[in-house]
């Protein structure tokens, strides 16, 4: 922890973002808005700092056929500002297919053309980022005997920069996850690796692959894995006794409306866990009914031509796996009479799903002024900034990791553009604020944010909370 003084300090950021995901890139985009619309005083400073050496989001499930999950007006701003230039809308008249893409009537779009969509916003804000940059350290700077600001230590190699900032944006993503004791090696995948992997293969001849799981990423594995390998079998090993179609109903969809957060965040715990078991099967371990349907289907086929190479393992587990130069040598156990059966495999595909990362074991000495509930749990505040105690001004916001405060949300495309909304009105209504009985007023030019809480509201590039 150090002591601020002026003479030494570098440039001072209003907001610093870690990690440069659709999440931190809607982030930017807003900033960039709010920024167009004000004078420079009011202009709110940002930098991001992204490890990979370029945008990319999921790259590895970037099989050319599937589609995204959320409408295309699920975009990174269309529900916060419908006139944004940085919409999926205008992206598709700058690639010139926007008269076919309405013309094939479908709110989904290929996974593949929003990727590419992402890159091109990302593109017209890279200049708040720093690609192939590592945060490695995060540290305390004090001012007047409180945590003012962060020091924040990026890694490019052998070089490090240092950048000071009032607010952090933690936008780090999701994790690949694998059931404990499993190790990715060039025979044992996660589903997150499948593109990348399978480059491998072109001069191999594998003769089968098993894929543990029972949603869509697994199903898509699945599917996949059948079509890009015709002589190979495809197994999907799953605990139940099929896929489960998602839920994507009208009615069930409006626990992604963002009028929703504020219901799930109000509501007491015991319905927090009620609304989750509820509506889980909108989002969680469940496959598009059109897939699941094209799966049975091709299975049958098989089965009357008999020619299968699509098997279902159902209600089973993988209950032992060894790795030999050659092969996956698996055991499957069958969940209901306890028999194993042997089943070798050239690869064997994880689809066990992510977990949000630990955003807040970045923040070193920091960390030890956020406050936790009764579970554990980091402690969120409506407006998605971590509750600290007294001692740490700085604001600490989340972007992923919040569902047990915000809901199903808290990770998803559904909500980011009203999400980074709300953030950067929290940030900036926070820069205002005083003690009691004093008039907000400008911050001293060093501090940089001038009166930005105070044109807030006539933005006319941003929706009010």
């Amino acid at each position: 922890m150090s002591e601020a003084h002026p003479d030494d300090a570098p440039v001072i950021h209003d907001l610093i973002g870690i990690g440069f995901g659709p999440s931190n890139v809607a982030m930017a985009i807003a900033l960039s808005e709010h920024n167009a619309g004000v004078g420079r005083q009011e202009a709110v400073t940002a930098h991001f700092f992204e490890r990979q050496p370029h945008f990319g989001w999921h790259r590895g499930m970037l099989i050319d056929d599937a589609t995204m999950q959320v409408s295309f007006l699920k975009d990174l701003v269309t529900l916060r500002n419908p006139t944004s230039e940085y919409s999926f809308l205008c992206y598709l008249k700058s690639k010139g297919r926007l008269i076919d893409f309405v013309n094939h009537k479908n709110l989904f779009p290929l996974r593949v053309e929003f990727h590419d969509y992402f890159e091109w916003a990302a593109a017209k804000v890279d200049d708040m980022v720093s690609y192939g940059c590592e945060v490695v350290d995060i540290r305390p700077v004090v001012r007047d005997g409180a945590i003012e600001y962060v020091d924040v230590t990026a890694r490019s190699g052998t070089e490090r920069v240092v950048h000071r900032a009032r607010n952090l944006v933690i936008g780090t993503g999701l994790r690949p996850h694998l059931p404990e004791g499993v190790e990715r090696t060039e025979r044992v995948w996660h589903n997150s690796d499948l593109l990348t992997r399978v480059e491998g293969l072109k001069d191999a001849d594998p003769t089968r692959f098993i894929v543990v799981g029972a949603g869509q990423s697994a199903a898509e594995n699945v599917a996949f894995l059948h079509r890009a390998f015709p002589r190979a079998e495809v197994c999907a090993v799953f605990s139940r006794y099929g896929y489960s179609p998602a839920d994507d109903s009208s009615f069930a969809n409006r626990i992604f409306d963002p009028t929703a957060v504020d219901e799930y965040f109000t509501a007491p715990e015991a319905i927090k866990r009620k609304l989750i078991e509820y509506h889980g099967n909108t989002n969680y371990s469940v496959v598009d009914v059109d897939l699941i349907d094209e799966l049975y289907r091709q299975e049958y086929q098989e089965k009357v031509l008999g020619t299968e190479r699509l098997r279902f393992l159902k209600v089973s587990r993988i209950a032992d796996v060894v790795e030999t130069p050659e092969k996956v040598r698996t055991t499957v156990e069958s969940l209901v009479t306890g028999d194993r059966t042997p089943l070798d495999a050239d690869v064997l595909v994880y689809a066990t799903g992510y977990r949000s990362a630990d955003g807040l074991g970045l923040l070193g000495e920091a960390e030890a002024h956020c406050l936790r509930d009764d579970q554990g749990r980091v402690r969120v505040e409506r407006d998605y900034r971590v509750t600290t105690d007294p001692a740490l001004r700085c604001g600490i916001y989340l972007q992923g990791g919040t569902e047990h405060t915000h809901g199903i949300t808290s990770a998803l495309l559904s909500n980011t553009a009203v999400r980074v909304g709300e953030i950067l009105d929290s940030i900036i209504t926070r820069a205002g604020v005083r003690g009691p009985g004093q008039v907000p007023g400008p911050r001293r030019a060093a501090d940089g944010l001038g009166t930005a809480f105070q044109v807030a509201a006539a933005d006319p590039g941003r929706d009010p909370v």
